[in-house]
């Protein structure tokens, strides 16, 4: 006796189509805040998103970029000020 039903292939389609937006706002979110958090988890979740073959790839591919972003920000802000943080 079966109780549920068997995942289908659109539940993780969905799934990575979800990693895909969210790489893309934390990216975006990281270059003003957090950065050194963000940036990697955004990096991870649009390699993971593209990886699993998401339908928004584009979507990830700009999760990608800002997540990169977002650590070049980091580094700048750290040469320019020699701390680890930065400010406004």
């Amino acid at each position: 006796m079966q109780l549920t039903a068997p995942a289908s292939r659109r539940t993780g389609v969905r799934d990575t189509d979800g990693m895909a937006v969210a790489s893309f706002i934390l990216g975006l979110l990281g270059l003003l805040v957090l950065n050194l958090f963000l940036g990697p988890i955004a990096i991870v979740l649009a390699s993971v998103a593209l990886w699993r073959g998401t339908e928004r790839r584009g979507r990830a591919l700009l999760g990608l970029g800002l997540g990169v972003a977002d650590l070049l920000v980091l580094a700048a802000f750290m040469e320019f000020d020699s701390t680890i943080s930065w400010s406004f």
